[in-house]
Order: structure tokens, then sequence, then C-alpha cells
């Protein structure tokens, strides 16, 4: 298993990401060489153009950021050989359409026209059929992790249940050691697995019997039971040993409020924002705040004209919001609701089907065009493009009664996206505002400008395919 944003990951992605990005590039040379295949000197000329490096890099990183937004490097996103074929067919038309606008701004990126129709024909022979062999050498040679977990509650329960989820990470639970319990572990099972030992001085035999590669501590109470000594050895010897609600985060994205304790908070890694990551963050913001106002100013022209012709009102509104360090501040959204919205009830979460939420407000919602004017909120140092949502203050006084740590998201700005926002749906239930903080809570732990882009990223596919917004 391998780690990127703290989150597991799969080596199989990183094997295709790479693999694919060659794919790409073979299937381009190849369409160089088809369309000037009888003719040599020019061959060679076009290989040996100026430019013809950065053309391949903007055809091949545009392709596979298709290929990303339709999934196709998520592992458990396709069903069947038959929905991948066809996410790959509609990802390279979104490719080659992507690629028009491209060339048609900059003119020099253009592939000659033979050579971009024949190496678009190419591509998805090359990855469909070096996706059917690549799974077919996966499932035979790649080998699995034996993981054995301490433990036989509900954590280590759970868990398991999380791991088993994952098959994407070749991952085998060898089962459960259940600490002291007198012998009674020998024959017993738990989820389908067994329970291996229950006695002291049986950890390192297990281990070797089955070439335990990890080991996920779930015990909910490890005072005078862990052992300690064993542990160390084992972790001398090569084997990973890691804490169970770390191990949960690392699979889900988000800390797991319900079992997580505040001594976790205090020892776990993470959590660090150090001078260079907080002004790297402030100059993201800016970059990309003023860049995207500038861009955005044509749609934003235009979603105030509908909001003029779709319903009496302001066209803008403004609502105090909760920021960092728990200062207030207003935030700018273009309305989607009638003026009159809060008149009766005050201040209330949105809900499905709201009937406040004017005939073009449901599709600035869906869409998220509602947000755009926030750009000047980060220009303003108001907010963070990415970081969690902020709260109206009156849902921010009862929150903070009923769910723990809920005031750790406010040590960070509040953003205009957020890792809670591209992994959950739009909720208004405490039980929705609490998935959200354990998201908000995974982002303040593992908050970084790389981690920043990738939630980017997500959120651009979120607002084109208008997935999540509500």
């Amino acid at each position: 298993m391998i780690r990127v944003f703290n989150q597991y990951i799969s080596p199989k992605t990183i094997i295709l990401l790479l693999l694919e990005g060659g794919l790409i590039t073979l299937a381009l040379l190849c369409g160089v060489w088809i369309r000037f295949w009888n003719n040599s000197s020019d061959l060679t000329a076009y290989l040996t153009l100026s430019n013809f490096t950065l053309q391949a890099v903007v055809f091949v990183v545009t392709l596979q950021v298709c290929f990303y937004y339709c999934d196709l490097y998520t592992l458990s996103a396709f069903r069947g050989r038959h929905e991948q074929v066809i996410a790959v067919g509609q990802s390279v038309g979104a490719g080659c359409l992507l690629l028009g606008v491209v060339y048609f701004v900059f003119p020099t990126l253009l592939l000659s026209r033979g050579v971009f129709f024949i190496s678009v024909t190419l591509v998805p022979g090359f990855i469909t059929f070096s996706r059917i062999g690549f799974d077919r050498i996966w499932q035979a040679a790649a080998p699995k992790e034996n993981v054995l977990i301490i433990g036989t509650g509900s954590l280590a329960c759970r868990v398991a249940s999380e791991l088993d989820k994952r098959y994407d990470l070749n991952v085998q639970l060898a089962g459960f050691v259940e600490l002291n319990g007198g012998g009674v572990g020998n024959g017993r099972t738990l989820r389908n697995l067994p329970v291996l030992g229950s006695e002291d001085g049986e950890l390192q035999s297990i281990a070797q019997a089955h070439a335990i590669s990890r080991i996920v501590v779930a015990l909910e109470d490890r005072r005078n039971v862990l052992p300690t000594r064993e542990l160390v050895r084992l972790r001398v010897q090569g084997i990973r040993v890691e804490e169970a609600h770390s191990t949960m985060a690392a699979l889900t994205g988000r800390v797991w409020l319900e079992t997580v304790k505040p001594s976790w908070f205090v020892f776990s890694d993470g959590f660090r924002r150090s001078t260079l990551t907080l002004i790297a963050k402030r100059s993201l913001d800016l970059a990309t705040g003023i860049t995207g106002l500038l861009v955005s100013l044509p749609v934003m022209l235009l979603v105030a004209i509908a909001i003029r012709l779709d319903s009496r009102g302001p066209i803008l509104y403004r609502q105090v919001r909760v920021g960092l360090r728990g200062k207030c501040f207003e935030v700018l959204k273009f309305r989607s609701m009638r003026p009159d919205a809060e008149a009766v009830n005050g201040a209330q979460w949105a809900t499905d089907n709201d009937p406040r939420v004017t005939n073009i407000g449901r599709f600035l919602r869906k869409y998220r065009l509602d947000e755009l004017p926030q750009f000047i909120n980060v220009i303003r140092g108001e907010m963070s493009l990415v970081g969690p949502r902020p709260e109206r203050p009156e849902f921010v006084e009862d929150l903070r009664k009923q769910i723990s740590y809920y005031d750790e998201r406010h040590s960070v700005r509040p953003g205009v996206t957020g890792w809670a926002q591209v992994q959950y749906s739009y909720g208004n239930t405490l039980e929705d505002a609490v998935r959200k903080l354990e998201y908000d809570l995974f982002y303040l732990k593992n908050v970084s400008t790389f981690f920043d882009c990738a939630i980017i990223l997500d959120t651009v596919r979120i607002v084109f395919t208008g997935r999540g917004g509500k």
C-alpha cells in the first residue's frame, strides 16, 4: 500500500498512470510514423520540430486528465469491462474537444491533422488492450499484503470492514488476535476470519506462520494489555505496526470521531503548518483568486442577468459566516433563493427541493456557480481557495455544543471548496455535519499545497458534471 496525502492508494493506480502516459506517447509516435511512413526525411523533420516535445506533452497530459475525470484511475468505479471501454471512449472524445480549444487558443501547439486523427484513433485500442493484459498480470503476479489485526472488539471489526472494501489494495486479512483471552481464541472465528491466538508470546509465531507484513492495533483499551515488547521486536524486523485510527483515516480519508480518542490528536503525525506552507498556500490563493475572478467575469455577467430576469431582489447576497479563529465576515454569493427566504423561520439549512430556491438558483447550486463571487473573499484574505466551508454563526453555536472538536475547523481560513465538499454530498442534518467535520479534520491533519491542488482538480470535475451540488 502506498500513501498519497496520507491516504492509501493502490500501487496499481500509480503503475497505470505511468504505463498509460507511455502508451499515449507511443500512440502519438505511431501516428507520426504511419503519417510519414513512406517519406523518412519528412518523418525526421517532423520529429525534430522545436515545439514537437511541447505538443506531445500537451497531448498526453490532456488525455490523462480526461481519463482522471472519467474515473479511469478509480479502480472501484467500474463493474465490468464494457463500462470501462465506454469510459475510455468518452475520455478520448472529451480530450479531443479540450484539445480543440487548446489548439484554437495556442495554434503553435497544433499537431498535424493526419498525426492527430491517427493518434486519437490508436489511443483507445492501446489503452483497452493494455488494461486487459495488465489486469490479468496483476491478478496473477501482484503480491498480497498480509495484515493482522490485534483486537476482537467493534473497532477491530470496523477496521476489517474498511479493509474488505478496498480490494484494490491487494490486502489479505490473516485474522485477529485476542490478547489475554485465556486460550479461547483457538478455533474461534470473527467475520469469517480466524482468531489466531490469545496467549502472551504468540504474536511472533503468528507473524512468522502467516507471513504478516502489517499489524493494525485495534484495541479499545490498550492499558496493561498491549504486547509492547513483541511489537517492538516485529517492528525492528520490518513489519509495519499501525494504530487503528490512523489506518481508518488512511483508508477512508476522514477522521472517525465516534471511535477516536483525544490522545490520537496529540500524538499522531500531521496537523503541522510551517511558515513555508502558509506562504505557499496564501500565494496559491492570490494567484487562483485573481485568475479565477478575471476568467469568470463573462460567466458572472451572464449569471447576474439571469438572476435579474428570473426574480426580483438583489443579485449578490451577503451572509455572515464564521472564519479564521472564529472571526465573522461577510461571504459573497449570487442569490439563489427568494429575497424573503428567511423572513418567517429565520436561519435554516437548505433542503432537497427547497421551495425557497428560485428556478435559476437550482441551476446555480447544481454547478456551484453561486459561489463565484467568493473569489473576492479569497483575494481579501477572508477565505482560502481550499479549506473547511464556513458556516453561519447561528449554526456554529449549536454545532459546537453537540459535536466534539467542531471549533478546530476554524484553525485555518475557510475555503471556497474543501475536502468535505468533494468527498461528501450536500447535507442538512447533524449527522451530515459530523461527517463533513471528519473530512475537514483529515484535511487539517494533512494540509499541503499539493493536497490543495488535488482538491481543486476534483472540484473542477464536480463543477463540470454537476455531481454533489444541491
